[in-house]
């Protein structure tokens, strides 16, 4: 990042000190017009409009604001790069191509979109402020984003004065966006705080099941990280090679999730060895040993911002040991039991429930459990929650914990229902210190995870195509592990 947009990019209205009179009348002037394809998906767009009805009629008279969201500081004055509020996301389409500081209202039967004015050429903010076009590139202007979207949009600085206009209650998503919670608050707008908390739970049930088209968006979000886990594979020797073969793991994936998608829908847990018995294991920064079993949880997420959730959990050399095995097929067996759970009209707490019954009955077998299996999976035992700590399912779409503000009998207490799309993911972990089981079985952990629609015709597992069955591992990890060895090879010769 070069020094002048450092000095200017998380504020977003600080001016660049060194502005005179004979750069502005340079800078102001003799720019064509671009019309670029801005790539708005029409599908996401159409879609959007029927949920802001569906919204709407919920809510009758009253005005509901659903800001995208503020630019998040990583450090002092350096922002990541904006990830808008899922709810908005999900009322707009827009996807990538959604702007900080914006809002959505709507009132009524109109919507109406309220965002900054343009900062292109033939404003000076267009080369002096740090969010100027001249720094971050062109954006979809007003006009653009009425004609995509088909309904008004204008300056945020009219927002308040809109909403004096239309005379009704205002309920505004909470903690999404603090520029606009101060343009509210300084025009002294009164929001209904109790209803705003409805409406954020709102948003996140509207995502509960899913159109067709978005678990189309969800399979082509997991292809694109089937293909980044091929990648990854094919760099293990070179991860072996190096002190820092983590981080060879989680940069293989990434750059097929940056080059085929938009980038990882969260951040990735590559783990080798011991490092796959922390649960959120995020420094990824270890060896990567030859005889470990890497665990790779990772997701692409697209312009739309649909993402995947996959783990799987591999042998470095490519061959499973007789302990890796034994651990490996008690998870493959616990996920196949919640896979067959997850079925329309059945409760969503089932597949875990098959899950951990699997895992627990293996944890009595090999002598760990120090209860039998069901007293340990009786309310007052839970004895195996040791080992598997965590749920087995969490639902999945624009977010990768989607619909987590829904009402827990809406959630965890709810019935499947068909086009759910939830994650089935259990594990066991057995820390290197854990002196309640056998040491072979200590730094072992495993983790398999699948993203699943549930249909009327029975669960469909999206993620089927990456190889789950301890055979199908081996006999695919073997060619990539061969390749890579060739490149590492003729790399370092």
């Amino acid at each position: 990042m070069t020094d002048e947009n450092l000095a200017t990019s998380a504020s977003r209205t600080r001016t660049h000190p060194r502005r005179t009179d004979a750069l502005s009348a340079l800078m102001t002037e003799d720019w064509a017009a671009t019309q670029p394809d801005w790539g708005f998906n029409r599908d996401a767009i159409e879609l959007a409009a029927v949920r802001r009805r569906e919204l709407a009629a919920q809510f009758p008279d009253t005005v509901l604001i659903i800001p995208s969201g503020s630019a998040k500081v990583r450090s002092n004055d350096v922002t990541y790069v904006f990830r808008p509020h899922t709810g908005f996301a999900h009322l707009t389409g827009l996807g990538v191509r959604s702007d900080p500081d914006s809002a959505l209202v709507l009132a009524g039967g109109e919507a109406v979109l309220f965002q900054r004015e343009p900062m292109g050429p033939g404003t000076e903010a267009f080369y002096l402020d740090g969010a100027g076009e001249y720094w971050t590139g062109r954006r979809p202007s007003m006009a653009e984003l009425q004609t995509a979207l088909n309904v008004p949009v204008r300056p945020i600085e009219g927002l308040v004065e809109y909403l004096t206009g239309v005379g009704r209650s205002v309920q505004v998503v909470p903690n999404v966006a603090p520029a606009v919670d101060r343009l509210l608050a300084a025009g002294a707008v009164n929001v209904d705080e109790a209803g705003s908390d409805a409406l954020a739970t709102a948003l996140d049930e509207m995502r509960l099941t899913k159109t067709l088209w978005e678990v189309g968006e969800m399979q082509k979000a997991v292809d694109v990280s089937i293909r980044g886990f091929a990648d990854v594979v094919q760099a293990l020797p070179k991860a072996v090679s190096v002190s820092r073969g983590e981080r060879v793991v989680e940069w293989a994936f990434l750059g097929r999730a940056r080059i085929e998608a938009n980038d990882i829908g969260y951040g990735s847990t590559a783990a080798a060895g011991e490092n796959a018995t922390t649960l959120h294991w995020d420094a990824c920064d270890g060896l990567v040993r030859a005889n470990d079993l890497v665990l790779l949880d990772a997701g692409a997420e697209l312009e739309t911002l649909y993402t995947a959730d996959i783990t799987r959990t591999m042998p470095v050399s490519g061959r499973f040991s007789d302990v890796q095995r034994l651990v490996y097929q008690a998870v493959l067996d616990a996920a196949d039991a919640a896979i067959a759970a997850a079925v329309v009209g059945r409760p969503f707490q089932d597949p875990h429930d098959a899950a951990v019954t699997v895992l627990a009955e293996r944890l009595e077998e090999w002598g760990i459990l120090p209860v039998t299996a069901a007293e340990s999976l009786s309310d007052d035992g839970q004895q195996h929650r040791r080992w598997m700590p965590h749920a087995t399912s969490h639902h999945l779409g624009l977010d990768v914990h989607d619909c987590a503000g829904s009402r827990p009998e809406n959630y965890r207490g709810a019935t499947i229902r068909p086009n759910m799309v939830f994650t089935v993911e259990p594990g066991l972990y057995f820390q290197a210190d854990d002196l309640s089981v056998p040491a072979e079985f200590r730094g072992i952990g495993v983790r398999i995870e699948d993203d699943i629609v549930a249909t009327e015709d029975g669960p469909v597992n999206l993620s089927a195509g990456l190889p789950r069955t301890i055979a199908e591992i081996e006999e695919w990890m073997h060619p990539l592990l061969e390749r890579g060895r060739a490149l590492l090879s003729t790399a370092t010769a």
